[in-house]
């Protein structure tokens, strides 16, 4: 409607004064501790699934960034990519450190590999593709609940627990809005935050 404003085929914008709904959801689940010991546990060093949930649970990537990772994407023990969501905006970059699990395991791949995780015919999956295989991954691991958007928010959780500040969280996951990663720590283990601000107290 305010497209139509902005096209003159409209004066005002009937819907201007109309209240969202409330959401009662809290979005995609958050994978607990538990179900990333589960998911490890069926799916062993060197699988395909094992290399795309380490790359995920310490990248934050989304889907349609971690199919495109590579060691293109790698320098000085750092890992660099732009988030495919704002790419007609060039692009945020997402700067962050390699953490040591992941390390371990990009040094096992291939060097000939285009991207981490490549198809057998050496092909860049699709997102579509790898949101498939994280499905029938999961449920080989008995995950009803998880996906692979969850371990955005499991990563975020983490952070949080582990004391990061929301800034700090935002530069790893790429929001641009300290709302959205509100929405994505509120999972969070409250009492382990607790003991890290008596503890500053």
């Amino acid at each position: 409607m305010n497209l139509a404003i902005d096209l003159e085929w409209r004066a005002d914008n009937p819907a201007s004064n109309v209240k969202p709904c409330k959401a009662s959801s809290t979005g995609f689940h958050t994978w607990t501790e538990g179900e990333i010991e589960r998911f490890y546990a069926t799916h062993a060093v060197g699988t395909v699934a094992h290399t795309a949930m380490t790359l995920m649970l310490y990248t934050g990537a989304a889907r349609a960034d971690v199919v495109r990772l590579g060691r293109q994407n790698l320098a000085s023990g750092r890992l660099r990519y732009r988030r495919q969501k704002t790419i007609r905006t060039n692009g945020l970059l997402i700067d962050i450190p390699v953490h040591p699990e992941l390390g371990k395991v990009i040094r096992a791949l291939p060097y000939n590999r285009l991207t981490f995780l490549e198809t057998d015919y050496g092909e860049c999956r699709s997102a579509t593709g790898f949101g498939n295989l994280m499905r029938k991954w999961c449920d080989e691991a008995n995950l009803p609940n998880c996906t692979s958007h969850g371990l955005r928010k499991a990563i975020a959780r983490r952070m949080a627990e582990a004391g990061a500040t929301p800034h700090e969280i935002m530069a790893v996951t790429g929001h641009k809005s300290l709302k959205d990663v509100m929405l994505y720590t509120s999972e969070f283990n409250r009492g382990s935050l607790a003991d890290l601000a008596i503890g500053r107290l």
